[in-house]
């Protein structure tokens, strides 16, 4: 039986929270602070989360404006309570879709296990020997014995994972993308988990990698950040999954 998507799952998925529920980091190796508010809206509920460095009044006044937002089928409309959560707490917005995949992930040859960062030092960098298990399952294209198109665990948790995807330069607008997260996409639903697609509004590589896939929105994700996420490529066009980048922000898509 496929699992389904909620906007708790994705959020607890994308970051680790205290037992009050309260952001504490993002869930990835080499973790970084996470949203300061995290804003999931589905088409049936909405999940939310604060960071726990906020102060707790403004906590509790945000939790109340979240409690207040309906779910929404319109994903690129702002929450009805935008402008308070921003005088609230300030921070730059970072928003974008989250995608499902369908039930029958199309097949994809050529593409391998990356199980050694040897495999990896060729065209990417960045990648580090410890946080391969992390970011395992790690699907590739190869051209030889080094990958060049790579789709990875950018987060991961005891339900789902959220795709990070990175393709080197030389080897972009091939389509590669697709089929590497594909895939992955299929390896991570052979695991027992659910595999989510994720990215932001304004990466159009990331959002192709999506409608060549046939993935099918199903939720908004709208943040609140302490500084600017290094564009994309969650997916940044590293083909991410958008708060899933590994460095340079979330999710990626260089594709």
């Amino acid at each position: 039986m496929l699992l389904s998507f909620t906007p708790q799952t994705q959020l607890e998925t994308l970051f680790v929270l205290n037992e009050d529920g309260r952001i504490v980091s993002t869930r990835e190796p080499n973790p970084g602070p996470g949203a300061r508010f995290s804003l999931i809206r589905g088409v049936a509920q909405c999940a939310w989360a604060v960071h726990a460095d906020v102060p707790e009044a403004q906590a509790a006044a945000l939790s109340a404006l979240a409690r207040e937002e309906p779910p929404c089928a319109e994903f690129r409309s702002d929450p009805v309570h935008a402008d308070e959560y921003l005088s609230l707490i300030g921070g730059e917005v970072d928003s974008g879709p989250a995608f499902i995949f369908p039930q029958v992930i199309p097949g994809s040859g050529g593409v391998g296990l990356v199980t050694d960062l040897t495999q990896l030092e060729k065209h990417f960098q960045g990648w580090s020997e410890d946080e391969l298990p992390d970011r395992s399952p790690i699907l590739g294209v190869f051209e030889g014995d080094h990958a060049v198109s790579v789709c990875f665990c950018a987060r991961k948790s005891a339900l789902a994972a959220e795709a990070g995807l990175e393709t080197a330069p030389i080897f972009r607008g091939r389509g590669l993308g697709p089929r590497v997260t594909a895939a992955w996409a299929r390896a991570i639903r052979g695991s027992g988990s659910l595999p989510i697609y994720s990215t932001s509004w304004s990466n159009a590589s990331s959002l192709a990698v999506a409608l060549t896939l046939g993935l099918e929105a199903c939720a908004s994700d709208w943040s609140l950040v302490a500084e600017v996420l290094p564009s994309p490529g969650r997916p940044i066009v590293v083909e991410r999954s958008r708060i899933n980048e590994r460095d340079p922000g979330k999710g990626e898509c260089l594709e």
